[in-house]
């Protein structure tokens, strides 16, 4: 028998949204004796993304994948779920006990976070699990273990990432309803060889924003940033310029950029209607492309 969760019966699955992290600007700011990049990002969450669900009569650490991207995704000890599963099993002292479910929709190596937001999901599943305070300082250095994108989705609020991912500022909700628009070209981009791509200065280090309250002035404030790995990445894979191109001569599109180390890329409007509006216009003209459209998650 399990710890309860509750409003969930202990010997029944339950789950939660892995929802897919927009970077909305992604700044280089400089690069650590180690190699790894400094970097200034805004991170913000989709209102939709992968499911995973944590089910006891699965056989202990258990993987099981679906959805639109299953067959992209190593269901063995490799992958961020099962690494997190265990991890935490270890840091907390508990049994790896039943297994996860994990509906992939999202696609991979696409500059959204999908495998750190799986692993992020299944931490705040076990969380629930073993009725752990997400705040348990014990969390966070298992999130940087599992990678740089863990920690900000672990949160999956709004925040300003600094440092190497590590540095959180927590942010208010975007003070208006806009629209989230994604789109990939189902062109795998892997983060080295991007950053390896990167040539030229560094962005200089900025202090943290005045953060407008007014929509106007929110979106003043990212058309001032930039996406610093957009550039390298269509080097690399010139197709995401024609994605980028394509979003920008959408009806009433507000701001479209490159999110994270590619290849999808975003575009934000007013309201969620235009943006699924927006979202069937691409999908007729480009059906091989993945198209998802709704809201920032607050």
């Amino acid at each position: 028998m399990t710890a309860g969760v509750p409003g969930v019966a202990p010997d029944q699955p339950f789950s939660r949204l892995a929802p897919a992290k927009v970077n909305l600007w992604l700044e280089v700011t400089g690069r650590r004796p180690d190699g790894y990049h400094e970097l200034d990002s805004l991170v913000v969450f989709a209102s939709w993304g992968d499911r995973l669900v944590w089910d006891p009569a699965l056989p202990a650490g258990a993987l099981l994948i679906d959805g639109t991207f299953a067959a992209l995704i190593p269901a063995n000890g490799n992958n961020l779920i099962a690494r997190a599963h265990e991890g935490a099993a270890e840091i907390f002292g508990r049994p790896v006990e039943g297994g996860f479910r994990l509906s992939k929709e999202l696609p991979v190596a696409a500059g959204i976070g999908g495998g750190s937001a799986d692993a992020a999901a299944a931490l705040r599943l076990l969380a629930d699990l073993w009725e752990i305070s997400a705040d348990d300082p014990r969390w966070l250095p298992l999130c940087r273990r599992l990678g740089a994108d863990v920690p900000v989705c672990f949160g999956g609020k709004p925040a300003r990432m600094t440092g190497v991912g590590e540095k959180l500022e927590l942010l208010p909700a975007a003070p208006a309803p806009f629209g989230l628009l994604l789109v990939n070209p189902r062109v795998p981009v892997e983060t080295p060889p991007v950053f390896k791509a990167r040539s030229g200065p560094f962005s200089p280090a900025r202090p943290a924003p005045v953060w407008p309250e007014d929509a106007a002035g929110w979106l003043d404030l990212l058309k001032g940033r930039r996406n610093d790995l957009e550039a390298p990445a269509i080097s690399l894979h010139p197709v995401i310029a024609g994605v980028l191109e394509g979003l920008r001569a959408l009806p009433q599109v507000l701001l479209a950029r490159m999110s994270g180390s590619g290849g999808t890329c975003f575009a934000l409007f007013a309201d969620p209607a235009l943006a699924s509006a927006a979202a069937s216009q691409l999908t007729a003209s480009h059906p091989h492309w993945w198209v998802a459209a709704g809201a920032l998650q607050d």
